[in-house]
């Protein structure tokens, strides 16, 4: 069978991967979790089991609802509406959410534990974590969840996953698995968290520790959450320890001060032990070198390359953002040489705030 067989029926939505039979990741529409054949897990343990006050806790957590410009380049890829939810970190009013929910957000809304909603403003958006920053323009009640490293996590670890809606939206989990993250649609964490069983809600969801404190931020379903990549529902958070080395910037600046990475808006998937374009984002680098849903991946300037993460991993060294590269690809048993002009991913994008 050939790659463009293996990816028929599978349309990539800038991070999201939509199959034939409508399963997504990232944004989530009504009823999906019953399509995909998971129930809500266990429900979070009474206080009376716990060394802190859960229902305290959970007040923190908050939803988080988003508008995005119909013009903006990630409207097609993640929609012009989006729903999850967000957590309350620091003084005055500031809240982190998973950063798909708010890139080039132009209206935000957060609904507070007690219903109440406030309206927001983004303060960044970090594509590398996956982060995002929001503040309520108007005072919020209650106390900043404390974030506190995930280092500590053991799989086996009992956690809670929690969303808005209090003990309604919180269920008992355990840490399934530590290990690499690697995003087809060039993202790629050194040690994601994933638990289990899977969460209905679980993008921007808390995921609160043992000891009441914030150790991660829901991203993604994952059907491969188990050890060593066992088949396992689940969800895959971001570590809270990927925000401190630049939660400073993120708050003068909107932004790291990383030199931007060479972007190449390419979606991959590995079929068949081999690295094959499954997408291009319309009107990117990739998109103007000429690359096809089907191309196979062979070397990146000369270097052979084995699989997703070599391929990130590699790109991300040769040069900042804007350096020409040349990949070597496999297109109907033909090679074919195809240079590309990289660029800084944000300047396809609209700066917080969407407008």
């Amino acid at each position: 069978m050939t790659a463009k067989a293996l990816l028929k029926g599978v349309e990539i939505q800038g991070g999201i991967a939509i199959s034939g039979n409508g399963k997504m990741n990232g944004h989530k529409p009504p009823g999906l979790s019953q399509f995909l054949g998971f129930s809500a897990g266990p429900a979070a343990p009474g206080n009376d089991e716990l060394a802190f006050d859960l229902d305290a806790v959970l007040t923190s957590v908050v939803g988080v609802r988003t508008l995005i410009p119909s013009d903006a380049f990630t409207a097609p890829f993640l929609g012009t509406e989006r729903e999850g939810h967000g957590i309350f970190i620091a003084e005055p009013d500031l809240f982190i959410t998973i950063g798909y929910l708010v890139a080039e957000a132009a209206d935000v809304t957060l609904t507070l534990a007690d219903g109440v909603e406030r309206t927001a403003e983004v303060v960044a958006y970090d594509y590398e974590t996956g982060f995002g920053l929001v503040r309520a323009v108007a005072p919020v009640s209650g106390q900043p969840l404390i974030r506190r490293s995930a280092q500590d996590l053991d799989v086996g670890d009992p956690v809670i996953v929690a969303g808005q809606g209090g003990r309604n939206n919180a269920i008992a989990a355990t840490v399934s698995a530590k290990r690499a993250f690697v995003g087809y649609w060039e993202y790629m964490l050194n040690e994601a968290i994933f638990t289990a069983p899977a969460h209905p809600s679980w993008g921007g969801a808390a995921l609160i520790g043992q000891d009441g404190t914030l150790r991660g931020v829901g991203s993604l379903y994952v059907e491969d959450a188990g050890e060593h990549g066992v088949r396992r529902q689940g969800n895959m958070f971001v570590p809270v320890d990927e925000l401190e080395p630049i939660y400073d910037d993120l708050l003068s600046l909107g932004h790291s001060r990383r030199t931007p990475r060479p972007w190449l808006g390419l979606f991959t998937m590995e079929v068949m032990d081999h690295l094959v374009v499954a997408g291009v984002a319309p009107d990117g680098p990739a998109d103007r070198a000429g690359f096809q849903t089907g191309d196979v991946i062979v070397s990146l300037n000369g270097r052979t390359i084995d699989d997703m993460a070599d391929f990130y991993m590699y790109l991300w060294t040769v040069g900042p953002a804007g350096i020409q590269i040349h990949i070597t690809i496999l297109r109907d048993d033909d090679a074919v040489d195809l240079p590309v002009q990289t660029a800084d991913r944000y300047s396809f994008m609209k700066p917080p705030g969407g407008r």
